[in-house]
């Protein structure tokens, strides 16, 4: 049997994703380095967000986790294994493991903050003295990604305690004086339509990235996607079939872009640079210059370089200040133009 074939469910390749650009970048950026932030990705209603979502969780290389693990537990990083793995470290006892598929968890709206976060049995913690958990949604997205469509909808207290874990990369609960922390680092993605809402200014801003994508308006670009979708639905072990090998090839480049980007170094000079960009724009905070810096240099990893230059920094840096800029309801240009226009009047000079 064909090994494409052995999967449950197939999925559209990533490689074969006609258009959004903007979209598929920031993703890749996030995988590269899970540090930006994760990404927001608004817009219209069948722009195929969550087909490329599912795409790129199902284009990442397999996960080496402790066997039996609750928490996808790595066997040697400390930051991304529970306190029971690191127990059984400490008295020596062998560990086996095995690969997975990077987790990709949908958080559903209805989800309540049990779910999300896990629960502890209280009753058997005061009867027998034993801490037991259940555990939740981020437990299961440990390593991997966490989606979320229509966040805009989403409960504030819960996108709240999401993004707490997408900072910290910790995950802690707390009941009855008994507390329980596990490792929750993950790609934090959340989509929606702009026309059911926005998400309150303070929780935008921590989201690393935001991608705003539109209806393709191009006859030839419209009649290709459906083409291909088509050909999908017909058959779709055919069309992954079809493009292995660009995935195959992805998959390397992302792989060695990970490997790369401690090495990957950025100039004072343009340090100050985007500084000055996130000030002319009037950002809040310095969460704009941290994640514009760290995007850069992932975005250089990505190209092979081991230098980040002016090109990197104007390719990424609309999606990491768009969101962030103080909104003008009497203002009618797009907040990417304003970023775009900042950014080409400070950093012409600069090569």
């Amino acid at each position: 049997m064909n090994t494409t074939q052995s999967q449950t469910r197939p999925v559209f390749p990533f490689t074969a994703i006609v258009g959004q650009e903007e979209m598929k970048l920031a993703l890749l950026l996030n995988v590269i380095d899970p540090k930006i932030g994760g990404v927001m990705i608004m817009g219209d209603r069948g722009t195929g967000k969550s087909t490329t979502i599912r795409a790129i969780a199902d284009l990442l290389p397999e996960i080496e986790v402790v066997t039996d693990d609750l928490f996808n537990s790595h066997i040697s990083n400390y930051d991304l294994m529970s306190d029971n793995v690191k127990q059984k470290i400490v008295k020596n006892q062998s560990l086996s493991t095995n690969l997975i598929k990077v987790p990709m968890i949908d958080l559903p709206l209805g989800a309540t903050e049990d779910r999300l976060c896990g629960t502890i049995d209280i009753e058997k913690a005061l009867s027998e003295g034993i801490k037991t958990f259940e555990p939740g949604l981020l437990a299961k997205a440990n390593r991997g990604i966490l989606y979320v469509d229509e966040v805009n909808l989403l409960d504030d207290h819960l996108v709240d305690i999401l993004l707490d874990s997408a900072a910290s990369g910790w995950n802690t609960v707390e009941r009855e004086g008994i507390s329980i922390r596990h490792p929750a680092r993950f790609v934090l993605v959340g989509s929606g339509n702009p026309e059911e809402g926005e998400l309150r200014p303070q929780l935008l801003d921590r989201f690393g990235m935001h991608s705003e994508i539109r209806t393709v308006k191009d006859p030839k670009l419209r009649v290709e996607i459906v083409e291909q979708r088509t050909k999908f639905d017909l058959n779709p072990y055919d069309c992954i079939e079809q493009f292995e090998d660009q995935q195959n090839l992805l998959k390397n480049k992302i792989i060695k872009a990970q490997q790369r980007l401690k090495l990957v170094t950025i100039d004072d000079a343009l340090k100050v640079k985007i500084s000055e960009v996130c000030a002319t724009l009037d950002v809040d905070g310095l969460r704009g210059d941290i994640v514009t810096n760290r995007a850069a240099k992932a975005f250089a990893a990505y190209q092979d370089k081991s230098e980040v230059d002016t090109d990197d920094i104007k390719k990424i840096i609309t999606l990491c200040l768009r969101h962030r800029l103080r909104k003008d309801p009497l203002d009618n240009i797009d907040s990417g133009l304003k970023v775009q226009k900042v950014v080409d009047t400070i950093l012409t000079d600069i090569e």
